[in-house]
């Protein structure tokens, strides 16, 4: 079986992780790499001996040969670098936030699809162990049917020290994790017909917020409240662990720290571990988001061969980019978003 050739832009910070997880995939070899910084490109190079290297997108894709792209690069290029991948008709990866607007994001969509290739944005987090498991007990109906739910993530942990220019953006949480946390409540309640958010910034050396707190109206009557912060200082940090709660008609399920997940039923309560594997190249507490990026590159790969969408699919995450900018919307109105308003 012919390897899946792939060509990677942007050797950062988290492009890291995306190459030690198609390295895990033996079917699958990374065959290009591209950043403007002469310096990431050979540490990347090297250390995933990678032979093609490039300063410029254009140039690597005019040599071609490669089945798909990663784009690993910040959110500025992203539309340039999608519509470039459908002008040679090369599958895509993106990372996320999906574009600077909801506007760029529509045109992202429609460029892959007049090309006729598969997008998909990198939306790793519904693919954490914990999340899929969370996601199993709601569809396998332990806890009735759901009717209020909380996607939360409180930290105070350092982010700025690994990605500084994350202190510089105006819009900071929601677009950055708040991104994550939506997308989950999408994943495990629906999507969100209105939506309604308070922001404000604690961190003075900051440029955008690091607190929002967000309450989503689904579509099949589940009310969620989404809440993020990097200003939460815990005695026990949780970094990077995402904490559920789930109401349901029948019973209760709530995953806590540790990555124990709580079901109280009719049968009462059964408490389940739910940790990530520790892969051989992750290390912690990273570990949870580092085997989800193995999880989403692999579900790409299944869905390539087999010619179906992706689940985090661009027009699929253009729901979840919605609700990112319902929530900006919100918070600076100080009003409640129709987010299919947002969609049209």
């Amino acid at each position: 079986m012919a390897r899946i050739k792939g060509a990677l832009i942007g050797c950062g910070f988290f492009a890291i992780n995306q190459m030690h997880a198609w390295r895990e995939l033996s079917e699958v070899e990374i065959v290009a790499i591209c950043d403007r910084d002469p310096e990431r490109l050979k540490i990347v190079g090297d250390q995933f001996d990678v032979a093609r290297r490039y300063a410029s997108a254009d140039e690597m894709f005019a040599e071609g040969g490669f089945d798909f792209v990663d784009i690993a690069t910040t959110v500025g290029s992203h539309r340039a670098l999608v519509e470039l991948a459908a002008l040679h008709k090369v599958p895509a990866i993106c990372q996320k936030p999906f574009a600077p607007t909801l506007n760029d994001a529509k045109a992202m969509v429609a460029a892959a699809e007049e090309a006729g290739i598969a997008l998909m944005i990198h939306e790793n987090f519904r693919w954490q162990t914990p999340i899929l498991a969370v996601k199993e007990v709601i569809d396998s109906g332990e806890i009735g049917t759901p009717f209020w739910g909380r996607v939360s993530f409180r930290s105070g942990f350092d982010v700025f020290s690994g990605q500084p220019y994350l202190a510089k953006g105006k819009r900071f949480i929601i677009e950055d994790l708040g991104i994550h946390s939506l997308d989950i409540a999408r994943f495990l309640f629906g999507d969100a017909l209105t939506l309604s958010a308070r922001t404000c910034r604690i961190n003075p050396d900051i440029a955008g917020e690091d607190v929002a707190t967000m309450m989503l109206g689904h579509d099949n009557g589940v009310t969620s409240i989404v809440d993020v912060s990097y200003a939460t200082k815990l005695a026990e940090e949780p970094f990077p662990q995402t904490l559920i709660e789930v109401d349901g008609s029948e019973g209760t399920l709530r995953l806590g720290l540790g990555y124990k997940l709580v079901v109280y039923g009719p049968a009462g309560a059964v408490e389940r571990d739910v940790a990530p594997n520790l892969l051989p190249w992750a290390s912690k507490p990273w570990h949870n988001i580092q085997e989800s990026v193995a999880l989403i590159q692999r579900h790409w790969i299944e869905r390539l061969a087999s010619g179906r969408a992706p689940d985090t699919s661009g027009r699929d995450n253009l729901r979840t980019f919605a609700l990112v900018e319902a929530a900006y919307l919100s918070a600076e109105r100080d009003e409640t978003i129709v987010v299919g308003d947002l969609l049209r």
